[in-house]
C-alpha cells in the first residue's frame, strides 16, 4: 500500500483510517526566516521525514483512545536547520510534530541553549499560535521534574499518552532522565549515537575512568558483558544498541532486537552513524514503525543495513 493511500491501523484505538503522504511528499523545507539556524549535516533529512511520518502515525492512531496526546521533545533546538555547505534549511523535530495532520492536544519542547529556544518560541508563535506548549531551558536531565510537572495529570476520566523523541548530539543522553518520564503512559523514539560518539571512543570508555556509557545505559554491568564476550568479531555499536534495548526492558518496555532498529550511515563515507529505535510497551506501536521504515526508506538518499 502507498503511503499517498489512507492506512488501516488498528490496536489501542480501534479502526480508523490514519491518511499519510508518501514520504517524498513530506514537506520539511523551508525559507530563511534571520533567525537562528543551526548547521545540520545532510543525513538529517531522512531522519525528519521518518521522524514525521511516525508523528502522523501516533498523532491519527491514538486520537481517539485517549483524551491527551502529548508530545516531548528532549533537545529541541531552534525549529531550523541549515544543510552543511547549502541554502537548504529544514523544519526540524518540534515544528514537525505541530504541523501533523491532527495536532498533539499538548507539547512539551526543552532546549540548553537559550538563543535557539528563543528562536524556537518565535517559530512555534508564527507556525501555530494556538498550540498549547511548554517550554523548558535548559538541560532535559537537570530539568527533568519540570518535564514531568507539564505532561498533563492521567486520571479515570483523562487518559494521557506521550510520544517523547531523544535526539541527542551523541551518546550522552542520561537513562535515569528517561527513567523518570516512564512513569507515565509514554513511548520513546531515541536516536542512539553509537556510531558517532561511543564506537569511536569504544577505549576511552571501556577502561572504567568515564561514567558517561554508564549513565547513559543507566548500569555500568555492560563492561563486564563486553569484556565477557569472547568473540573475535563483536562490533561495540550493536552491542550498545542492545544494551540500551535490555535497560529498557528494565522499565518493562518491549525488546528491540537490532534488526528492528534502523542503523543509518553518512552519504558521504558511508560511515555508520546511529540506530534509530522505537521503545514501547504495547506492541501497536512497533507495527506504526515497521510501517514507516516500510514505507518511508529513500534508498536513493541514505544508506541502510
Amino acid at each position: 500500500m502507498d503511503y499517498g493511500q489512507a492506512m488501516s491501523c488498528q490496536g489501542w484505538h480501534g479502526d480508523i483510517q490514519c491518511q499519510i503522504m508518501a514520504p517524498e511528499e513530506v514537506q520539511i523545507g523551508v525559507e530563511e526566516d534571520g533567525l537562528a539556524c543551526p548547521e545540520i549535516r545532510r543525513w538529517a533529512e531522512t531522519k525528519y521525514r521518518l521522524i514525521s511520518l511516525y508523528d502522523e502515525l501516533f498523532a491519527s492512531g491514538m486520537k481517539y483512545k485517549w483524551n491527551q496526546r502529548v508530545y516531548i521533545d528532549l533537545y529541541a533546538g531552534s525549529g531550523y536547520g541549515r544543510l552543511k555547505g547549502t541554502d537548504t534549511i529544514l523544519i526540524g523535530s518540534p515544528l514537525i510534530a505541530l504541523k501533523v495532520g491532527n495536532p498533539f492536544d499538548k507539547y512539551i519542547f526543552c532546549e540548553d541553549d537559550e538563543k535557539l529556544l528563543e528562536a524556537l518560541r518565535v517559530r512555534v508563535k508564527r507556525i501555530a499560535p494556538h498550540a498549547d506548549v511548554t517550554f523548558i531551558s535548559g538541560s532535559c536531565d537537570d530539568n527533568i521534574a519540570q518535564i514531568c510537572a507539564a505532561i498533563p495529570r492521567a486520571s479515570a476520566t483523562n487518559k494521557v499518552l506521550s510520544l517523547c523523541l531523544v535526539d541527542p548530539f551523541d551518546f550522552g543522553l542520561k537513562f535515569e532522565t528517561i527513567r523518570r518520564l516512564s512513569s507515565s503512559f509514554i513511548d520513546f523514539l531515541v536516536l542512539l549515537a553509537v556510531g558517532m560518539d561511543a564506537n569511536r571512543n569504544q577505549d576511552h570508555y571501556v577502561d572504567g575512568n568515564n561514567q558517561k556509557i554508564d549513565e547513559a545505559l543507566g548500569n555500568s554491568e555492560w563492561r563486564q558483558r563486553w569484556k565477557g564476550d569472547t568473540r573475535t568479531n563483536k562490533s561495540f555499536m550493536p552491542f550498545l544498541a542492545a544494551e540500551f534495548s535490555r535497560s529498557m526492558q528494565t522499565l518493562n518496555y518491549l525488546e528491540q532486537h537490532l534488526d528492528q532498529m534502523k542503523m543509518v550511515r553518512s552519504d558521504e563515507k558511508n560511515l555508520r552513524l546511529y540506530y534509530l529505535a522505537l521503545f514501547s510497551r504495547h506492541q501497536t506501536a512497533y507495527k506504526f514503525w515497521d510501517d514507516v521504515l516500510k514505507y518511508g526508506t529513500d534508498q536513493s538518499r541514505f544508506v541502510w543495513e
